[in-house]
């Protein structure tokens, strides 16, 4: 059902962007351009799931290839669909799709085929429907926490748009999102283990035992993440001419990297932490949390720095990183002050005495 919200967003996305006082041009492109996303879009929502049923088992190996090659064909596809077709900027729209249909063919056939699974998995069955409202009780807080904190990032493109120099703006904005987008995606894996591991030790009764693997994954995503950080310090110039080859671009992002540095830094915390919530069932704790720092610390802040003070590009990242360091510290508090116990969650229907993983 998502994905086929979503899907009705971007197809319409030009007038909705327009509406928001958007340039026009850059609204059309941007919709044409989400118009080619949409296929993925619901490719996206099966491979998500079977890889979340996947990890659960300790899956973790056959994920490696399944995610390997569909990106190596990614990287060909998308060149040959940019580059030596008339498609242009929306060849790699259509890339991203394909790829994620092919990963996500992947993974169910892997599902479909082995025998393993035959003990967690018999196949499709109306029985899945018994547990719709159980299993929303988490989807739904779940998906608002996750929403909630991207569509803070990519409000600052929406408020980068409206200043006047819009389209440089806009540009350094979008590429410091994707920029931490990129980072992030270590934190992503391993907040997603740590969901998964939390979970399961909560369900086995070893609160102890989930702590301790909270405390383990956070100290391996902080190690990867100042790698990153160290790499993009001394080589900024090399990775914004993967974006552009003008040098005032390369020269305003320099000027940006510090504050960058600082919110992936910040991020590769609350990332583990906001998986450790997902596995304790704290979603709906999450979504105030993220509803107050962001909507009510972080823009504000960005726009009073950033239209207010004309601190530009930098006042909207400073207050989103007003909004992270808020963030983070509210988790921490949460994780350190809560009681880890297990979840049960019943309705007149059924009971669950393990936690779900959403």
């Amino acid at each position: 059902m998502e994905p086929n919200i979503i899907s009705i967003f971007w197809f319409y996305s030009e007038p909705i962007l327009i509406s928001l006082h958007q340039d026009p041009q850059i609204s059309r492109s941007a919709s044409l351009y989400m118009r080619f996303l949409i296929p993925g879009l619901f490719a996206f929502g099966f491979l998500h799931n079977t890889l979340r049923f996947l990890q659960a088992q300790g899956v973790v190996l056959p994920l490696v290839f399944c995610s390997v090659f569909p990106l190596t064909f990614h990287f060909g596809i998308a060149y040959f669909l940019v580059h030596w077709t008339s498609l242009g900027f929306v060849g790699a729209a259509l890339a991203v799709s394909i790829s994620l249909w092919v990963a996500a063919l992947m993974v169910g056939v892997y599902v479909f085929f082995m025998k393993r699974f035959g003990h967690t998995w018999n196949g499709f069955s109306c029985e899945a429907f018994y547990y719709v409202v159980t299993n929303l009780k988490l989807a739904l807080p779940s998906a608002a926490m996750v929403c909630l904190e991207d569509w803070a990032f990519e409000l600052l493109v929406l408020l980068a748009g409206l200043m006047p120099n819009s389209e440089m703006t806009t540009s350094l904005i979008a590429m410091c999102v994707n920029t931490q987008s990129i980072a992030y995606m270590i934190t992503y894996g391993l907040s997603a283990a740590a969901s998964t591991r939390v979970s399961n030790e909560l369900g086995a009764g070893n609160p102890g035992r989930a702590k301790h693997a909270m405390g383990v994954t956070l100290k391996l995503s902080l190690f990867l993440v100042l790698i990153v950080v160290w790499a993009l310090s001394f080589g900024h110039n090399a990775w914004v001419g993967f974006f552009s080859d003008s040098a005032k671009v390369v020269e305003k992002f320099a000027s940006l990297t510090p504050f960058l540095l600082v919110s992936i830094t910040i991020d590769s915390i609350q990332g583990v932490l906001s998986g450790v919530a997902r596995g304790c069932g704290w979603q709906h704790l999450v979504v105030y949390i993220n509803l107050a720092t962001f909507y009510c610390i972080g823009m504000p802040i960005a726009i009073l720095l950033g239209f207010k003070m004309k601190l530009y590009d930098q006042g909207l990242w400073m207050g989103l990183i007003c909004g992270l360091a808020c963030q983070t510290g509210t988790l921490l508090l949460l994780t350190r002050c809560s009681k880890w116990t297990k979840m049960e969650l019943s309705d007149n229907s059924n009971k669950l005495d393990k936690p779900l993983l959403v």
